[in-house]
């Protein structure tokens, strides 16, 4: 059995901080890990307020699905991972802008922490 699993890999979103992909095509999909708001230049945290960060965070993931061919309007399901669930009207706000006419199915999670001390993480499934 032969796999059409393929990595995706983009200089536009930040550099995998551990042992994984970006994203991983497979089967007409792309699933692409979560994203955190680092700059995909410095590799550092440029904002605070939540706000800030989900944006960072939607710009690394479009450019982790634009990178497979794809768009953000392709996206079919999103997991949000939020360090308080306090958050959760600010980030639908900006989370709105990003998925304009149909958007993903979703889930939200509160977490008690993320990677570098984040407010925010966003994955995401889409159809390529």
């Amino acid at each position: 059995m032969t796999s059409d699993k393929k990595a995706i890999l983009t200089k536009g979103a930040p550099e995998p901080i551990g042992p994984y992909s970006q994203a991983i095509q497979a089967g007409g999909l792309l699933f692409c890990s979560g994203q955190i708001p680092l700059d995909p230049v410095t590799g550092q945290v440029p904002v605070t307020d939540i706000e800030g960060q989900t944006r960072r965070v939607l710009d690394n993931l479009r450019e982790v699905v634009q990178a497979a061919g794809a768009g953000l309007s392709d996206v079919v399901k999103t997991t949000i991972f939020l360090k308080s669930m306090s958050d959760f009207p600010k980030v639908n706000q900006v989370y709105a802008s990003y998925f304009k006419e149909v958007p993903p199915a979703r889930s939200t999670i509160e977490v008690a922490r993320l990677p570098r001390d984040v407010l925010v993480e966003i994955e995401a499934i889409a159809v390529v």
